[in-house]
C-alpha cells in the first residue's frame, strides 16, 4: 500500500495543468479544422489536374476550382499558421497555375517558409527551383542544403533527385554508391524513375554497396544464402533488377513493362541455349 500522504501528492498534482490541456485541445482542433480546408482545396485543384491537360493553362473553366483551392489554403492557414502542408499548397496554386490573384513573390516566400519549418514537400519543390541558374546567389549549394533536408525524411522526389546529382558527379563528387542508396530508398516508395535507374545499374554490372545489401536482406527481398556460412549471404542482381522493374510497372510506368519484357526474353534465350 502507498502511504496516505504520498497517494496524495500523485492525485493532486498531476503532471499536465488544466491551462496546457486546454492548450493542447486547442491546437488539435486548429490543425483538424486546417486539415479540412487543405483537404478540400487539394481536391479542388485534383481536379484542375485531371483535365488541364485538355484545355488552355488560363482557361475560364478552371477558375472557379482554383479560387476553390486558394480559398481554402487561405482558411488552413487563418485556421492554423504553423501548418506547412497549407503553406505549400497555397505556394503551389500561386506558382504554378493561373489563378486570380497569383503572386510568384508570395508563392516565393510562402514555399521558403514551408520548407524552413520542415516540410518535405516544400524542401523538395524549394530544392528544385534552386537548381535553375541564378546569378545572384549560390543557388546549387542552397538546393543541395533543402534537397538533404528532404532526404533526411525519405522524400521519394528528393531521393531520387539527388540520386541523379550523384550518379552524374554535378555540384557534388561522384559516388556511385550513394546513387544506388538514395535510387534503392526512392524505389522502395513507389518512385518509378529510381526504380528504372536502379535496376538498369544492376544490369551494367555496377557493383551493390553491403549497406543496400544488409537492408535488403532484413527485409527479405530477392537474396540468396550462397555457401555454408552466414558471410556468404549475396542478393541476385538481376531479380533484385527485376523487382525494381517491377515496381515501376506497377506504378504504370511503360519501361518498366519493356525492361520486364527484355529480361524475360532473355531468359527465355538462356533456356533454349541449355537445351
Amino acid at each position: 500500500m502507498l502511504p496516505r500522504a504520498l497517494l496524495s501528492k500523485v492525485i493532486l498534482k498531476p503532471s499536465v495543468s488544466l491551462f496546457q490541456f486546454n492548450q493542447q485541445r486547442g491546437l488539435h482542433s486548429r490543425n483538424k479544422k486546417a486539415m479540412e480546408f487543405i483537404a478540400k482545396g487539394w481536391n479542388a485543384l485534383k481536379e484542375v489536374d485531371r483535365v488541364i491537360d485538355y484545355c488552355e493553362l488560363n482557361d475560364r473553366r478552371l477558375i472557379p476550382l482554383l479560387n476553390t483551392a486558394k480559398e481554402n489554403f487561405e482558411l488552413a492557414l487563418e485556421a492554423d499558421n504553423t501548418n506547412t502542408h497549407a503553406r505549400y499548397w497555397l505556394s503551389r496554386v500561386h506558382m504554378k497555375y493561373h489563378v486570380p490573384g497569383a503572386n510568384k513573390a508570395v508563392a516565393a516566400a510562402l514555399l521558403v517558409e514551408a520548407a524552413e519549418m520542415g516540410d518535405p514537400d516544400a524542401q523538395y519543390a524549394l530544392g528544385c527551383h534552386l537548381r535553375v541558374e541564378n546569378d545572384y546567389v549560390q543557388s546549387d549549394q542552397r538546393a543541395f542544403y533543402y534537397l538533404e533536408k528532404a532526404v533526411e525524411q525519405l522524400h521519394p522526389g528528393a531521393l531520387y533527385l539527388l540520386g541523379a546529382v550523384y550518379l552524374t558527379g554535378d555540384c557534388v563528387k561522384k559516388d556511385i554508391a550513394s546513387a544506388l542508396w538514395c535510387f534503392h530508398r526512392a524505389s522502395e516508395k513507389g518512385h518509378a524513375g529510381a526504380a528504372i535507374a536502379y535496376g538498369s545499374l544492376l544490369l551494367k554490372g555496377v557493383k551493390i554497396p553491403e549497406s543496400i545489401i544488409k537492408f535488403s536482406l532484413k527485409r527479405g527481398s530477392a537474396a540468396q544464402k550462397r555457401g555454408k556460412n552466414k558471410e556468404s549471404i549475396a542478393i541476385d542482381p538481376v531479380e533484385m533488377a527485376k523487382e525494381k522493374f517491377q515496381i515501376a510497372a506497377k506504378s504504370g510506368c511503360d519501361l518498366g513493362f519493356k525492361w520486364l519484357a527484355r529480361l524475360e526474353e532473355e531468359e527465355k534465350r538462356l533456356l533454349t541455349q541449355e537445351y
